[in-house]
């Protein structure tokens, strides 16, 4: 799928569920809950790419805390709406994460197998600790049994594209959440 004109662009569009504000607003709040509870103590933001790199861009922006920035990139959505049900890592994080506080910070939790296999993998590196703050929550969707430590919205089962999440990768540009119009699909 190649779209170059606006109108297929904003056609698909359903409606817009969380607003740029509310989301500016969520993020500055959790920023300072951040350097509240990592004060004086080594702190990594791991970024899961590509959805998350919005949120962590503004999420840094907020915090008041000497901090690291990681990266890994974990694909379970392959140019679909619906999760393949596998996992794979396709960039593993570079960093020691022995003497570090760290935190996933996700876009979205959805079924939940991406972050359980995340989680697994990097509390075996044996961190300091490891807490996951995920943008969106999902949890009609679960299939394993996991839970963010913190989730700024809470949303029904709807596929939402916007603020660094995307449909074939296009819309992470939009600065607020939308449900993607897949009956337009069809």
């Amino acid at each position: 799928m190649t779209i170059t004109d606006k109108s297929q662009f904003t056609g698909k569009i359903k409606r817009v569920i969380i607003t740029e504000e509310e989301i500016c607003t969520a993020v500055k709040r959790a920023g300072e809950m951040l350097s509240r509870e990592y004060e004086d103590k080594p702190l990594l933001l791991v970024s899961i790419l590509k959805g998350a790199f919005i949120f962590l861009s503004d999420l840094t922006k907020e915090i008041s805390i000497p901090c690291e920035v990681g990266f890994m990139a974990a694909k379970s959505y392959f140019a679909d709406t619906a999760s393949s049900g596998s996992v794979t890592i396709t960039y593993d994080l570079a960093q020691d994460i022995s003497n570090y506080h760290v935190v996933i910070v996700e876009d979205i939790i959805d079924t939940g197998r991406t972050l359980s296999e995340v989680v697994k993998m990097l509390e075996s590196r044996g961190p300091l600790s490891l807490k996951v703050m995920t943008l969106l929550d999902k949890p009609d969707r679960r299939v394993v049994d996991f839970k963010a430590d913190w989730s700024l919205f809470t949303i029904p089962d709807y596929f939402v594209i916007g603020y660094g999440l995307d449909f074939g990768e296009y819309y992470r540009n939009l600065p607020y959440i939308a449900e993607y119009d897949s009956q337009t699909d069809r």
